[in-house]
């Protein structure tokens, strides 16, 4: 289903938000990992092996069509998103973790996303290697991905005076095109959306819930920090549906891999908001005692 949305205005879209995310960043959210290894690496295993085999569970229990389900992989495959950031910040996490484990997933997920997409894709649709995320096509997503996000942090790091003048209107772009990106992806497939949201709008809630749970216990479970422990659940817990939806339409020319993604980026602010003021108002009491 080539367009100009699918062809132009996704990859320009998506572009726009890893910009943004770049001129948060520095190098010091890379070499943080050092100072808080086991913060990262847990939250970046339940990431990249816990949350897709959990969603592959749901995606059978449900019983999805073979492109719905995909799409569904698509989704749990994808880093987590920069919305994570502002719910962790509103909970009392650790924002300064969830912006190195934004930076390191962005690059790792150029490595695990197209392996888990086209394990998906074999599983699903028996689709051979020819049609899936090839070297090409993950060159593709490189370019829209981490070039922009390396930009932006350039021009942090050069200008700092002007980066943090463009952070608030990148930042209210970054919004608009993400509702224009879903927004798209909805009208692309508009004749059967209403089954489609029937299909996988309880399953995205679910997965954003059970998500944004295990991304707070396994870290709690392991020792470490509550607030670490608030950032790590809203890091694995919101996914970055632009580049889904992006990867689906451009990379995949198939509007129904889309949707869970489009449904998913719609749906999760009511789950993500609930646990952020859940979390807040447990630490309310400990924080008046202190």
């Amino acid at each position: 289903m080539s367009s100009p949305l699918t062809t132009v205005f996704l990859p320009i879209a998506l572009a726009i938000i890893m910009f943004g995310l770049g001129l948060t960043l520095t190098v010091a959210d890379f070499t943080r990992v050092a100072k808080m290894p086991r913060a990262v690496l847990l939250a970046l295993a339940v990431q990249v092996i816990v949350l897709p085999a959990l969603c592959l569970g749901l995606v059978l229990l449900f019983d999805l069509e073979p492109d719905l389900a995909v799409g569904m992989m698509l989704l749990a495959a994808s880093p987590g998103g920069t919305t994570a950031n502002i719910f962790s910040h509103l909970a009392g996490g650790d924002v300064a973790l969830n912006i190195t484990l934004t930076a390191v997933n962005s690059v790792l997920a150029i490595v695990t996303l197209p392996i888990i997409v086209n394990l998906s894709l074999a599983g699903f649709l028996g689709a051979s290697g020819t049609i899936g995320l090839q070297p090409g096509k993950m060159l593709q997503v490189f370019a829209i991905v981490l070039v922009p996000a390396a930009v932006g942090m350039a021009i942090a790091r050069r200008f700092p005076a002007a980066a943090a003048q463009l952070r608030g209107p990148v930042r209210i772009a970054s919004i608009v095109v993400l509702v224009a990106v879903i927004l798209g992806a909805m009208y692309a497939e508009r004749a059967n959306i209403g089954r489609y949201i029937g299909a996988v709008g309880l399953l995205a809630v679910l997965l954003c819930v059970l998500s944004l749970a295990i991304g707070y216990a396994v870290p709690l479970l392991a020792g470490v920090p509550r607030p670490q422990a608030i950032a790590s659940s809203f890091e694995i817990g919101i996914h970055n549906s632009a580049l889904a939806i992006t990867i689906a339409l451009s990379l995949l020319n198939n509007a129904t891999m889309a949707v869970p993604a489009a449904v998913y980026g719609v749906a999760m602010s009511v789950p993500a908001g609930i646990f952020a003021w859940l979390i807040s108002r447990r630490k309310a009491p400990v924080a008046a005692v202190a």
